[in-house]
């Protein structure tokens, strides 16, 4: 039997198969924040110690500045991943308390700039609050947001934001990407693991 005559067969198989019995939706978990005086079923610290051992890429989310702000906003992310190749989403997620989620949300629109090997200072600029972030930090616009675009980044992507999900004590940002693109050399990125930046190899 060719792959015609095979194709055809199952077809015929599922015609007269009995049909699929609906699937049932699983209910949905029950989430709550553990109540004053009552102990968290896993101790932060732990949490954090756990969890270094996942390397990460390190990035730079950045906005142009919203109308009425004094300039561009930005913050240390370790927290990206891509999401979706149809249509082209990619996430980072946030702390609610950030003094700088608003001014990205107000201005509707991120870039995602990887940060590069030879970039921990320019990270460490970045996850500072209250200061002038980009002080002396060479950029130029990227195409469609016109958010920062940071000089030397391995990568960057240029985004919209698509929505935004609440996952406990972070905010989930899901972002459409518009353009994106690398610095053309082939740059190895900057990672972190264990509560310091690393690099391939080390």
């Amino acid at each position: 039997m060719g792959h015609a005559g095979a194709a055809a067969a199952a077809v015929r198989y599922l015609r007269s198969a009995p049909a699929p019995r609906p699937v049932e939706p699983l209910p949905r978990p029950e989430l709550r924040c553990v109540r004053e005086g009552e102990r968290a079923p896993v101790e932060a610290g732990e949490f954090r110690r756990v969890l270094g051992h996942f390397a990460t890429g390190v990035t730079v989310v950045t906005a142009p500045a919203a109308e009425g702000e004094p300039g561009p906003a930005g913050f240390a992310c370790q927290s990206f991943s891509s999401l979706s190749l149809e249509p082209p989403l990619v996430c980072f997620l946030v702390g609610r308390t950030s003094s700088t989620w608003p001014r990205i949300a107000r201005a509707g629109v991120f870039c995602v700039n990887v940060l590069g090997v030879g970039q921990g200072e320019l990270c460490r600029a970045f996850a500072v609050s209250g200061a002038d972030k980009f002080a002396g930090v060479a950029y130029d616009p990227a195409p469609v947001s016109g958010s920062p675009r940071l000089a030397g980044a391995a990568a960057w992507i240029d985004c919209t934001i698509q929505a935004v999900h609440t996952g406990g004590d972070h905010l989930i940002v899901v972002g459409r990407v518009e353009a994106l693109g690398t610095d053309g050399d082939g740059a190895d990125p900057l990672l972190f693991h264990r509560g310091r930046f690393a690099r391939l190899g080390s």
